[in-house]
């Protein structure tokens, strides 16, 4: 039997490797997201699986823990640092600018999506005996699961289809920042009733007591970071280290996360205030920079280990609660998003399109169910239903919204509202795909130092949210093309934007034709190659 901490390093090496192959499989072949190759990853090497099993010189590999833990300890306190750290960095994708002043569209679609699939996840714990009433934590916690969206999903279809400007793509991107706010405080009264409930039994004043708590904390905390965030950000400028910014920002996180936990909460939520807080600095790029790495390492380790949670005996007798559970999950989305849709202006077709686009669930989903597991508010049984649940919602929701485009008709219930959104497209072709990306990180950094907010999409593609007050911008990249869409009120902005970086580049390369030192330097170079180390001189 191996030593604990060598067999932690082991466990952490197999999770790794395996996940990011899992996850490149998943992304390159199958064009699946690539949670789902980790998730699935976890499921196969964990003690309900393969872990189960002896292995010559090391034996059970991933064992069970203290007290017949499907994890250990060490396992569990790294993929909770992960979840911090996922939280931490999505705090920064919600620009709270656009939280208060965008559509009403988003804002009726975001809503609508959080409480019709709050009551349905709830009712069906309830209508199937799993909860003996709607405040049992079963109820709240699968009501609370059903409400998440990963929107990144989405909007890598959208992309693909060149719909981002549509006025369904804007609507589910809109409709996602209020999601993910509501969604967090929901975790919030969630988590505190559960505790509560736990603990004796919920009245209506507890209930109203516990709420108020959540939004005193979200509110307070929240007001706080935003008024401090930019002193915050001055003194972490007295640290001329990127490194060493990152690292105390995040420090910081860790610190509103415990105190988050210490008040009844999640301490996700702390996390997400801080990364939220930061959201509004000019440090905001520094600090998702220099933590990407640690999240490429962290991120796919949380998801095996939800993964590795899965108890298939447990799922076996639970399975069709599950496959209802996830039907209610999507006609939860398509019902409370696309029906507040019909009301906005979009006809049947855009209103599926929403309710579709809002389905896939994702990291959220898993943190909740995983909160709600190893706080003891919900057994396998019911984190099983909700790993189905996720995903199912994951495969479908891309699959249905690339599908509801295959039909050309337009989303608006009357299309002349289509020229009413004097939405303007800029399009620009380049003979390779390096110089589109080369411009496209120039047009990024232009609109940064205009103090815009910038915002990539998703990490498979080179789609950007491009966000300042009431100004909006889509920015794409595919191949040799750029393609940015604005309206029209903004059109000369973005076009002045791309014409200067564009005469710079043009300077640039007028600048490394006419520059003879460059000529040296090349020739220097090609004759270390064949002369040894450069120094003999020209032959």
């Amino acid at each position: 039997m191996l030593a604990t901490e060598i067999q932690f390093v082991f466990q952490l090496g197999i999770l790794i490797v395996f996940t990011r192959v899992g996850g490149y499989w998943l992304r390159r072949w199958l064009r699946l997201p690539g949670v789902l190759g980790e998730l699935i990853v976890g499921m196969l090497i964990g003690p309900y699986a393969l872990g189960q099993f002896h292995w010559p010189l090391i034996g059970k590999l991933f064992p069970f823990g203290p007290g017949g833990a499907p994890v250990s300890p060490e396992l569990y306190a790294f993929s909770t640092f992960a979840s911090i750290v996922l939280l931490f960095l999505s705090g920064p994708e919600t620009d709270l600018s656009t939280f208060l002043r965008y559509s009403v569209a988003g804002t009726a679609v975001g809503i609508g999506g959080v409480v019709v699939s709050f009551f349905l996840g709830t009712g069906c714990a309830v209508w199937f005996g799993l909860a003996d009433h709607w405040l049992a934590p079963h109820a709240l916690f699968l009501g609370a699961i059903a409400t998440a969206t990963s929107v990144g999903i989405s909007a890598r279809i959208l992309s693909e289809r060149r719909k981002m400007d549509s006025p369904e793509g804007v609507t589910i991107l809109a409709a996602a920042v209020f999601d993910d706010v509501l969604g967090i405080i929901v975790l919030a009264i969630v988590v505190g009733m559960s505790r509560a409930e736990t603990e004796g039994g919920v009245s209506w004043s507890h209930i109203l007591l516990i709420a108020a708590k959540a939004f005193g904390f979200w509110i307070g905390a929240t007001a706080a970071g935003l008024l401090l965030a930019r002193r915050f950000s001055r003194l972490l400028k007295y640290f001329k280290s990127t490194q060493a910014i990152a690292a105390l920002a995040l420090g910081c996180g860790l610190l509103l996360a415990g105190l988050s936990e210490m008040a009844g909460l999640a301490m996700i939520i702390g996390a997400y205030i801080m990364g939220l807080s930061l959201s509004r600095t000019d440090l905001v790029q520094v600090i998702q920079k220099e933590i990407e790495g640690l999240q490429n390492i962290l991120v796919p380790v949380f998801f095996a280990t939800m993964g590795m949670l899965v108890n298939f005996a447990a799922i076996r007798p639970m399975l069709q609660i599950g496959l209802v559970y996830s039907a209610l999950a999507i006609a939860s989305k398509v019902l409370g998003c696309g029906l507040p849709a019909l009301f906005c202006g979009f006809n049947r077709h855009g209103a599926v399109r929403i309710g579709v686009g809002m389905l896939p669930r994702g990291e959220v989903a898993l943190i909740v169910a995983g909160i709600g597991l190893t706080s003891g508010a919900i057994g396998q049984d019911i984190f099983g239903i909700a790993i189905l649940m996720t995903l199912i919602t994951t495969l479908l929701g891309p699959m249905l919204l690339a599908g509801s485009f295959e039909n050309p008709a337009p989303g608006l219930r009357h299309p002349d509202d289509l020229a009413k959104a004097h939405n303007r497209t800029i399009e620009l072709s380049f003979p390779s795909s390096d110089m589109a990306e080369f411009l496209l990180g120039r047009i990024v950094r232009a609109f940064r130092q205009e103090e815009f907010y910038v915002y990539r999409l998703s990490p498979d593609a080179l789609t950007y949210q491009i966000r300042k007050d009431e100004i909006f911008f889509t920015l794409e990249s595919e191949g040799g093309d750029i393609r940015l869409t604005t309206t029209v009120q903004y059109e000369t902005l973005a076009r002045l934007v791309i014409a200067e970086e564009m005469l710079s580049l043009r300077s640039m390369l007028h600048l490394a034709q006419d520059n003879g030192h460059l000529d040296t330097m090349e020739h220097d170079l090609v004759a270390g190659l064949f002369g040894g180390n450069g120094e003999e001189g020209e032959p």
